[in-house]
């Protein structure tokens, strides 16, 4: 048998965490087993589907490089792929469930089943449809016509029943017909509802499992009836786990439950936000926790799939994030760097000269390690750009008063104007022959010099931040920071 599998997203809005967890796990499973992985519209939502939401959910599924098989602008043997462009098919399947008797129409008022859902409620009960339109006659049929009522289609749920979803996650469920009553299976306006579209998208796209939220598992017994009533065998489910914020409350954008393009927005790497989400409840074998996607293919499976909640723990993404970008191509990082960058002016995002990407990618270079997130060199352009450094404070400023600052500070400027070029080892070596030659420790040459220029006691190396200012911006630096050493 080969395996398919589905990820069919409503298009309501931008794809989040979640949803790309279980558009993720969907491939890993189809890729392990070497099957096909379809990707769907369900956009019967029609007041709240867009174009715009589709579209940022395929952008967003390319970007983490989870292709698909089968579906929406792939085409594919089974399409269409948009549920709007298959009612004609939705209709065949009705028509198989009023044949059968497993289908009625129901033309009670909104306010007729508010009544009866508060009733139910008032008397201790689970609120459900306890179906008044079962059994009407042809006639009685004709006089709520005639009266302007548009029917809605129930499906009629076998009484006193014990519905079993046999899912990979948590095993046998058990649901009890009688409290689901007799639902809704295809609108007044002749649109059907989820639980019956997804099921005839299932059968005739031949999805042989199905992998979702756990959101979804209260519809489960739902399908598996309308499967039942058409005679057809139940896809395997597998049900993965809520994501809760580190609190263990639901998410927010507060806690990272932002839309995956957003992620791309901040300067995230695709490897690192798949890497992450693998793990939002599934657990490899060994203890190894950085896997490419190719990898995760290899090993992946169902049943290390957790029951327990997945905790999203922003500093564990920042942490792996910061993991693949000391391991990238620095060119590569300076193409998602730049944006940030010329959001200050410091570089234009259009045509740069050879001088200003030399420079830009040793930048890169030079903070690469300490980023969790593209979006953070802004927070380091200052070391190594501009005239000024930044004001000191605090313990910094303290630093440049000390009695062989004037001398440090003088020496260094002197030497800076004798070197042609400030590279790495030239700046070493500049260094080591102030500490012999003013008989100092490191620590008070280098500090005071680190401040002179960024006018901070922290960052990234000075052999590194140097070469890059330039010596004309030491220079400019070093005459601010011995004026401030005068006061």
């Amino acid at each position: 048998m080969e395996i398919r599998v589905r990820f069919a997203p409503s298009p309501t809005g931008p794809l989040h965490i979640g949803g790309a967890r279980s558009a993720l796990f969907n491939y890993l499973w189809a890729r392990h087993n070497k099957g096909k992985f379809i990707v769907r519209s369900e956009d019967t939502d029609l007041e709240r589907s867009s174009k715009e939401s589709e579209q940022n959910i395929l952008e967003a599924l390319r970007w983490l490089n989870i292709q698909w098989d089968e579906g929406i602008e792939v085409g594919g043997e089974y399409g269409p792929y948009r549920q709007t462009d298959r009612l004609d098919l939705y209709k065949d399947y009705t028509k198989q469930l009023f044949d059968s008797g497993h289908a009625y129409y129901c033309y009670c008022s909104e306010e007729e089943l508010e009544q009866e859902r508060q009733t139910l409620i008032a008397q201790g009960e689970t609120p459900r449809y306890r179906g008044k339109c079962r059994e009407l006659t042809t006639e009685q049929r004709a006089v709520l016509e005639a009266e302007g009522r548009k029917p809605v289609v129930r499906f009629r749920v076998p009484e006193t029943e014990a519905i079993h979803v046999i899912d990979q996650v948590r095993g046998d469920v058990v649901f009890d017909s009688d409290g689901i009553g007799d639902y809704v299976i295809v609108k007044s306006d002749g649109i059907p509802t989820y639980n019956f579209a997804v099921v005839v998208d299932d059968v005739t796209m031949k999805i042989t499992h199905i992998i979702r939220g756990e959101e979804h598992l209260s519809n489960t017994p739902r399908q598996v009836l309308i499967y039942q009533a058409l005679g057809l065998p139940v896809p395997e489910f597998a049900h993965v786990s809520l994501i809760l914020n580190t609190e263990g409350g639901k998410m927010s954008k507060r806690d990272g439950d932002t839309a995956v393009l957003d992620y791309k927005q901040k300067g995230y790497l695709p490897e690192a936000i798949v890497n992450f989400i693998a793990m939002l409840g599934w657990a490899p074998t060994g203890e190894e926790e950085f896997y490419t996607l190719d990898e995760l293919t290899e090993v992946f499976s169902l049943d290390r799939v957790s029951k327990s909640p997945a905790v999203f723990d922003l500093k564990k993404l920042n942490y792996i994030n910061s993991h693949y970008i000391k391991g990238a191509d620095p060119e590569r990082l300076a193409e998602l760097a730049l944006p940030f960058v010329a959001e200050m002016g410091i570089l234009p995002q259009g045509e740069r000269s050879d001088q200003q990407q030399q420079w830009f990618i040793g930048f890169i270079e030079a903070i690469s390690e300490k980023l969790s997130h593209m979006a953070e060199v802004k927070d380091f352009v200052h070391y190594f750009h501009g005239a000024v450094p930044m004001d000191p404070e605090g313990e910094a400023l303290e630093v440049l008063q000390g009695e062989q600052i004037p001398s440090v500070l003088k020496l260094f400027g002197d030497k800076v104007r004798e070197v042609e070029l400030l590279s790495e080892t030239t700046v070493k070596i500049l260094l080591k022959q102030i500490t012999k030659e003013l008989k100092l420790g490191g620590k008070l040459v280098y500090m005071p010099i680190r401040v002179a220029l960024t006018g901070q006691m922290h960052g990234p190396e000075l052999y590194a931040v140097i070469p890059l200012l330039g010596k004309e911006n030491v220079l400019k630096r070093l005459e601010v920071a011995e004026k401030r050493s005068l006061r």
